[in-house]
């Protein structure tokens, strides 16, 4: 390999990635009626909701993707078809183009899938939910599915772990855990960044140990290890004075972040910070598109989705966290949400 020097911007492989949610979240749409409910009036997502027979919760992750493609708009808390979708996409309209779709449907598996989700509300029977969310919700994991989903992650955090890294605050701190680290890939970053900031990756046992052959190997042990815990159902470990989360937040329900958020204070010291790892929503939830079809990928395998700002705030001062900020990480879609125990 050539000595090209590296780029932190893996934006196109992103792009690339999620655009095969981008036909099928619009086929889904133009079967089920979405883009004619939503053509003669404004609706409120409860009302469209009622009116093509879908899940609530499911179709606001689909409208988010939607119009951040421009087929929808939301004005007002209500949501409205916008002149593309009505001209191209509803069956009156001037260029309609269903019954070329329509031969896309049963050729994509993608689409079976979200219109399941759309339909009921729950994940399809899918490799996805199979291996990775599901393996977390049970509590156990096997080493070899911790191998497996550690090469996984791995490899789509290379990127935002070393832009986050770089953020000075992570110097302000003196421990950090890394919680559901999987494999502990920023906290390996945070290591090489901040020689002062020591390392604990908290995840289940079987993905402690997977982290541990990556800390190994990074050649940063002296400053990073491991604690094998149920994050649920267990103790967390005291002692460090920020708790790091990424991408975990977006797995889960208000319901279980709050519990999430409720533990990590419970842990952190006086002045202690929880700091959270996402991709944002607009405060809309009406794209941008790289956040939002993540949202769609974590409707079809979690039991969660990509959130605002607003939201995540909420969680956290529901638990009793203060000075809820949000900055940009790098050059990538995500952002660092930290708030402070006081």
């Amino acid at each position: 390999m050539t000595a090209l020097p590296p780029t932190d911007d893996d934006s196109a492989i992103w792009e690339t990635w999620l655009s095969i949610y981008r036909l099928p979240v619009v086929t889904v749409a133009e079967e089920i009626g979405t883009f004619t409910a939503l053509s003669d009036r404004g609706l409120t997502l409860e009302e469209c909701a009622a009116q093509i027979g879908a899940d609530a919760r499911a179709l606001s992750i689909h409208l988010g993707a939607l119009a951040a493609l421009g087929f929808v708009e939301k004005r007002g808390g209500k949501w409205r078809s916008t002149s593309l979708s009505r001209t191209w996409l509803h069956p009156d309209g001037a260029g309609y183009y269903g019954n070329f779709f329509s031969r896309f449907r049963e050729s994509n598996p993608i689409h079976a899938q979200l219109m399941t989700t759309l339909k009921t509300g729950e994940r399809p029977d899918m490799e996805l939910s199979k291996t990775n969310a599901k393996e977390w919700e049970k509590g156990d994991m096997s080493d070899e599915a911790a191998i497996a989903i550690a090469k996984f992650m791995h490899a789509h955090s290379v990127a935002p772990s070393k832009s986050a890294a770089r953020n000075p605050m992570f110097g302000e701190l003196t421990h950090l855990m890394d919680v559901g680290g999987g494999s502990g890939i920023f906290a390996i970053e945070f290591a090489k960044n901040w020689p002062d900031l020591r390392t604990t990756v908290m995840d289940l046992p079987a993905m402690a140990r997977a982290a541990q052959s990556y800390i190994d190997a990074a050649g940063v042990g002296d400053r990073a290890d491991t604690a094998g815990v149920n994050m649920f159902e267990e103790e967390w470990p005291r002692g460090p004075d920020a708790h790091f989360f990424s991408n975990v937040f977006h797995d889960w329900s208000e319901e279980t972040n709050s519990l999430l958020a409720r533990k990590s204070f419970a842990a952190l010291p006086s002045g202690g910070k929880i700091i959270l790892h996402e991709m944002l929503m607009d405060d809309d939830g009406c794209g941008p598109w790289i956040p939002a079809a993540f949202s769609l990928l974590m409707l079809l395998g979690t039991l969660g989705k990509q959130y605002t700002f607003e939201e995540l705030r909420t969680i956290l001062e529901g638990a009793g966290f203060t000075d809820v900020q949000s900055d940009r990480s790098g050059m990538n879609h995500y952002s660092l949400i930290t708030a402070t125990k006081v």
